[in-house]
């Protein structure tokens, strides 16, 4: 591990307390927000946390039982209705299938959060088009759902009181420990040979890159994009690790609420819509990615790979 790296992570497991706090949320009164895999863990806490604030919140997810519990507990918790899309990002058809729903419901998106993802499943576990489950869902899943929603959310830029819409992208310190490859995007023997720790990092590598090339491409039409890492946080993404380890995370990780507070920034703070194009990092700060992730370059050839892979769909 280089200097750096476990600079970042010591950080990241204590960082300084938080300035923007859920008290901070301005209202959202009027505002239409799409939250992916907001039936647990940190979706969930923010879609709670809109909901509060009186933004109109979709939460979507695969699961359709899991996601009415959510709906249930979000009421119980809010008093306020939020709203289901099943959206399952591991399967290209069908998120447009969830995109045309919920165009027919709306007319507006004022925020969109990318916040859904899996984390170090088993290797041979892979998308229902055979992408590499982590990749397929983190990245190509939002990626598609986001230009799919890019013609909603400019014209909503258009017509707001801002001049702009935002969408928020969950990434990870973990994109520390994966380049893109783009040869492993795909299910294959070099995919398979590969670590899934790895894999995982370069899925949020890509959330990274797609974000600051999705501001380059759109900021000229209101389209605010910022990437984050919400902190080292105890959530249902370590589900795949064995038992001692989930035990171990309760000693060191903080808890789902901190674990919100740098997206919701991200997401609805005044001040945060001069951040399009930039990595956040606990809680609420401008952080600094690994290099590659903002060349250029880069995000032109993960554009292009990502537009081919649902050209023809």
């Amino acid at each position: 591990m280089s200097l750096r790296m476990a600079f970042t992570l010591i950080r990241d497991l204590f960082p300084s307390a938080p300035q923007f706090t859920v008290e901070s949320v301005p209202d959202l009164s009027g505002k239409v927000v799409l939250v992916t895999g907001a039936n647990a863990g940190i979706g969930k806490e923010t879609a709670k946390v809109l909901l509060t604030k009186n933004a109109k919140v979709w939460i979507a997810c695969r699961d359709v039982s899991k996601g009415e519990a959510a709906l249930k507990e979000l009421k119980e918790l809010t008093g306020q209705d939020a709203h289901f899309l099943k959206l399952d990002l591991a399967n290209l058809r069908s998120i447009k299938q969830s995109v045309e729903e919920f165009l027919q419901r709306e007319t507006q998106l004022h925020i969109l959060f990318n916040n859904a993802g899996v984390m170090h499943p088993p290797v041979d576990m892979v998308t229902a088009d055979g992408y590499d489950l982590q990749f397929g869902t983190n990245v190509l899943g939002h990626f598609y759902l986001t230009k799919l929603l890019l013609p909603i959310l400019i014209s909503t830029a258009k017509s707001s009181p801002e001049g702009t819409a935002r969408v928020v992208n969950t990434s990870s310190r973990g994109h520390w420990y994966g380049g893109l490859q783009f040869d492993t995007f795909m299910d294959g023997p070099k995919r398979r040979a590969d670590r899934t720790f790895r894999l995982y990092g370069q899925s949020k590598t890509g959330n990274i890159v797609f974000s600051a090339e999705l501001h380059r491409r759109y900021h000229d039409q209101g389209i605010i994009s910022t990437s984050l890492h919400p902190g080292i946080i105890n959530t249902e993404l370590l589900r795949h690790y064995d038992s001692l380890v989930q035990r171990i995370t309760t000693w060191f990780f903080h808890d789902v609420p901190h674990g919100a507070i740098t997206q919701l920034y991200a997401g609805t703070a005044p001040d945060a819509a001069s951040l399009g194009g930039q990595y956040l990092v606990p809680w609420a700060r401008v952080g600094t990615p690994r290099a590659d992730t903002q060349d250029p370059q880069l995000g032109k050839e993960l554009w292009t790979w990502l537009e081919e892979q649902v050209a023809k769909l």
